[in-house]
């Protein structure tokens, strides 16, 4: 027989057990990852049924792959490449036209620091390629005709071009549109945990199992080094740097992130930051405070809402804005 004061005991651990072995199996991790964008793209996505995450994570890998063809300026069949070719108004379909929009905002904001007509300058210079150049000022100045804040007219689904010639690159915007439709599908699928990470690009949904996301920022000048982490929850991050695609000449660094008014490599920045709600405006944002210099691109993060960042000046300054401090830490 029992001893009488066990009886409670093992009636609280018997029901202990059934209630476990009621329970969810709990949550699975999913990882996988896939070339796109010309990136190393990762999407990491926790959920109780393994099977409905690979399943979101192969839909949302093939949509990022959809956008990617409608985006891209290297594809001569792209919709963004036809727009460049065209010299009346362009019907665009609605995911492009959404993303000019945010593109021609973008540019209102920063007076022009941020510019989608910059495709022939960008092929001018061809930072990254096998043969990158330095153009004289006669080629920059024919380069950038037309280009602007107000390069583009849109109009519902129609664009016009100001000049017919001007080629449209979506570079400093489309690939933080895409990580934001890939974080769309899976929130729509029911995925409330994930990260959809391109190349250090990031989209964060929920937190991490009930933990903040650790973001590391890589340091501009140290390629195997974390300059500072970033604890956060429902965010996105982006980063813009002159350490991503550049070549040196005579001891100079010519990189891919262009001042609209000379055509020339930005000077100001080693690196901008931002963390926004959501990657397109962060990766335009990236793009318009590098451009603008460490004192105007705090001023123009500083003063949009939801919006923070840190920048690293040419001199290996760093700088943050006042509301990222709680979530920072400094390396």
């Amino acid at each position: 027989m029992f001893n009488r004061p066990l009886i409670p005991i093992l009636l609280i651990l018997l029901v202990a057990l059934l209630f476990w072995l009621r329970q969810p199996a709990g949550e699975s991790m999913v990882s996988r990852t896939a070339l796109v964008m010309g990136t190393l793209v990762e999407i990491k996505a926790y959920g109780e049924d393994r099977a409905q995450l690979e399943e979101t994570i192969d839909t949302a890998f093939n949509e990022m792959v959809r956008l990617e063809q409608l985006f891209s300026s290297h594809l001569p069949e792209s919709e963004i490449s036809r727009l460049s070719a065209a010299t009346g108004s362009f019907a665009v379909s609605r995911e492009t036209a959404v993303l000019l929009e945010l593109g021609i905002e973008m540019a209102r904001l920063s007076d022009g620091a941020f510019d989608l007509g910059l495709g022939r300058l960008k092929d001018l210079w061809d930072i990254g390629g096998e043969n990158p150049q330095i153009p004289g000022e006669q080629s920059l100045r024919r380069a950038l005709h037309g280009a602007g804040p107000a390069a583009l007219q849109l109009e519902g689904l129609q664009v016009r071009k100001q000049a017919p010639d001007l080629h449209i690159d979506l570079g400093g915007i489309a690939k933080g549109y895409i990580i934001d439709r890939a974080a769309e599908l899976l929130l729509q699928a029911g995925v409330s945990s994930a990260a959809v990470n391109a190349g250090g690009d990031i989209r964060l949904l929920g937190d991490r199992q009930g933990q903040d996301w650790r973001i590391g920022i890589q340091h501009p000048r140290e390629s195997d080094a974390t300059m500072a982490t970033l604890n956060l929850r429902n965010r996105a991050v982006v980063t813009s740097g002159d350490y991503e695609r550049f070549f040196v000449r005579d001891g100079i660094r010519y990189h891919h992130l262009f001042d609209p008014q000379n055509g020339r490599p930005a000077r100001g920045c080693q690196s901008v930051t931002v963390v926004a709600a959501d990657a397109a405006s962060a990766d335009a944002l990236a793009t318009a405070a590098f451009v603008l210099g460490p004192r105007a691109g705090l001023d123009l993060l500083e003063q949009l809402p939801d919006v923070e960042g840190l920048l690293v000046t040419a001199d290996g300054r760093r700088l943050a804005t006042a509301g990222i401090e709680s979530a920072l830490e400094w390396h």
